[in-house]
């Protein structure tokens, strides 16, 4: 027996065969994801080509300064070739006043000298008593070079001079004995490097070798080295300045 309360739902009937409610809903589902993938692509294809009109028609900015000439009459005629002037450039500077350094200015004629020799090359080159001269050095650039007389010149402590004869001491100064060396019993060596010039005096005096205590033996060795007389060093028969060195003793007795 039936329920009394059952209800039974139409079906409905069509070209294709009967359908119901869940064969609308499978319909419905698959025309709307066809719909939304139509819509979509033809969006894309209003907005790529509005875009692509767009570049297209759009102008190429120019840079500034640029003439374009669209035809051989714009052309304007060639310079001349004679032409040597260079054209003169308008340079603004305000609020900078001229240089006042270096204007001439007019004097009377009886102050302005009657006449003005100016040496030429050849006679700046003859003269000999020039202190300083210019010279190009191997790297390219500019270096002053001293010219010293050759009967002033000294050499250094380092610089070897050859001699044919080596420098006499002429007298003989005995340094004194340091006296605190002396209350302490101290005895020392001190090795003297003099320079004697071409006259036979002692130019200069350094310690070559010291002798390693503190007891004041240097300072009374140099200062008995300028004391000294020397006949000087001789080299080519004329005499030389040359740099000797001696030992100096320092013994109690």
């Amino acid at each position: 027996m039936k329920s009394q309360n059952a209800v039974t739902l139409p079906k409905t009937s069509g070209a294709f065969g009967s359908y119901g409610a869940i064969e609308l809903k499978r319909c419905y589902q698959k025309h709307l994801g066809l719909a939304v993938i139509i819509a979509g692509a033809l969006h894309l294809v209003v907005i790529g080509g509005f875009l692509l009109y767009s570049n297209i028609t759009a102008k190429v900015p120019e840079a500034a300064g640029v003439v374009r000439i669209k035809t051989i009459a714009e052309l304007a005629a060639p310079p001349s070739v004679s032409q040597t002037q260079t054209p003169q450039v308008a340079v603004a500077a305000p609020g900078i006043a001229p240089p006042s350094i270096g204007i001439p200015e007019a004097v009377p004629d009886e102050e302005a000298p009657e006449e003005v020799t100016i040496a030429t090359q050849e006679e700046l080159g003859k003269i000999h008593d020039l202190s300083a001269q210019s010279i190009i050095g191997e790297g390219g650039g500019d270096s002053i070079a001293i010219e010293i007389p050759l009967e002033d010149y000294l050499p250094p402590p380092d610089e070897f001079v050859p001699y044919d004869e080596l420098p006499v001491a002429l007298n003989e100064v005995k340094p004194e004995y340091p006296p605190l060396a002396k209350q302490a019993g101290i005895e020392g060596t001190v090795w003297i490097k003099a320079l004697v010039d071409k006259k036979g005096n002692v130019r200069d005096v350094i310690i070559y070798k010291a002798s390693g205590s503190s007891a004041g033996f240097e300072e009374v060795a140099k200062e008995a080295a300028y004391k000294i007389k020397y006949k000087p060093a001789i080299s080519n028969n004329q005499p030389v300045a040359v740099w000797v060195v001696y030992k100096v003793e320092f013994k109690l007795k």
